[in-house]
């Protein structure tokens, strides 16, 4: 019996000494953040955004852009003028304008989109 009464007061004493010792000692093991995978390097979004093209770069980009017109001559034109000003032209043959903002607020003076 006084076997178990004394084991029973070690059990209790370690535990104790577990709850007072000091958070520093235990917050000892940083943990870093894990690795965030990266996205794949996609070719046809470069030049999509502002100011990320060399004037020389407009051509190829517009030849894309306006490669399933009907009406390339007057795509390329405009293409060609938005891409100078603005130095981006969005990904794709229509549409994904909010790449490339300066696309959305160049206007006619009808008030229609100045960029195709």
């Amino acid at each position: 019996m006084v076997l178990k009464g004394s084991a029973m007061m070690i059990y209790i004493g370690i535990m104790l000494l577990l709850l007072f010792i000091p958070n520093s000692l235990t917050k000892s093991i940083v943990y870093s953040p894990a690795p965030q995978p990266q996205p794949p390097h996609d070719s046809s979004m470069y030049g999509a955004t502002p100011h990320s093209l060399k004037p020389q770069e407009c051509a190829p980009k517009c030849t894309n852009r306006c490669s399933k017109t009907a009406f390339k001559k007057p795509c390329m034109f405009f293409c060609q003028k938005c891409c100078a000003t603005c130095l981006c032209v969005p990904p794709g043959t229509y549409g994904n304008k909010q790449y490339c903002p300066c696309y959305n607020t160049w206007k006619t003076k009808r008030g229609g989109p100045k960029c195709p």
